[in-house]
């Protein structure tokens, strides 16, 4: 029992039942706000929210950088979490042009889109980057592992980290593997930490939403613990994105731009070379 409580559920383990205390994952409905208009309200968990409305402003280019974002302010409502950016004059008419007013489940990627032209929206052409080798992938893959706090508590959230050689990685958590990115997304921007000097690491599958903010941000590099869509690794390979895919155990796939991954660095160093066409996988 926990705090005197009854628990919340039972477990069936060594042949009995007994009480199963593992803590829950918090998932609360979570409305951001555009200068007072809602733009988007996803079920989240209620942690670094300031960041995660930085970060889906940015990947969902309602904003095109930090300084079109005046304020970030985080209220707690009756029902729910209130995330209000306010944004500058000029990003405030980009949005009529793009409106995405949603209301999301956790899965939900491509929400409130209103025409097949706005779900596959032209992305950036990335290039450069980072050479990795194969340890490198794996050395990636465990440290978000060791960086999941939330997840090793209530297995039940996604996570996703930010991987630099040499460096600690940045890692954020939330039971939606979108608004982990975006959260991800917001503290890397506020830090002022340039994506394309390392790689993004998820937890999750790669849809077509996640190498989309992934090109937003100016992110060449994406692992992932599970394998994409076709259309991910298809914008993948127009967006100039090395998607890693299935990394697990020292062992992954990549499906599009292979040069940035290479058996072992020799005399090239870290920098990647511009990606070409034939780059793609």
């Amino acid at each position: 029992m926990m705090d005197g409580k009854e628990p919340r559920a039972r477990a069936y383990r060594g042949g009995r039942w007994q009480p199963a205390e593992r803590p829950l994952a918090e998932e609360v409905p979570v409305a951001i706000t555009v200068n007072g208009t809602t733009q988007a309200v996803m079920m989240a968990t209620p942690a670094d929210l300031a960041d995660f409305a930085r970060g889906f402003a940015l990947t969902e280019g309602l904003a095109q950088s930090l300084a079109e974002i005046e304020e970030v302010e985080v209220l707690a409502e009756p029902q729910g979490i209130e995330a209000r950016l306010w944004l500058t004059e000029a990003a405030a008419g980009r949005i009529e042009a793009r409106r995405r007013r949603s209301v999301g489940p956790v899965g939900c990627g491509l929400c409130g889109i209103e025409s097949l032209a706005e779900a596959l929206r032209p992305l950036p052409r990335l290039t450069g980057g980072l050479m990795l080798t194969p340890d490198d992938v794996a050395a990636a893959m465990a440290a978000l592992a060791a960086a999941q706090s939330l997840h090793e508590l209530t297995r039940a959230v996604h996570g996703a980290g930010f991987w630099r050689p040499g460096l600690p990685l940045i890692a954020r958590e939330d039971v939606g593997r979108h608004n982990a990115l975006d959260k991800l997304a917001g503290a890397l921007a506020l830090a002022g930490i340039d994506p394309a000097s390392g790689a993004l690491v998820l937890t999750s599958r790669l849809s077509v939403d996640m190498v989309q903010k992934a090109a937003m941000i100016g992110a060449p590099l994406v692992i992932a613990a599970s394998a994409p869509t076709t259309l991910a690794a298809d914008q993948a390979t127009a967006a100039g994105i090395t998607l890693i895919a299935r990394a697990r155990g020292g062992e992954f796939e990549v499906h599009s731009h292979p040069g940035r991954v290479a058996a072992e660095l020799v005399d090239t160093g870290r920098l990647a070379q511009p990606v070409e066409d034939s780059d793609a996988a």
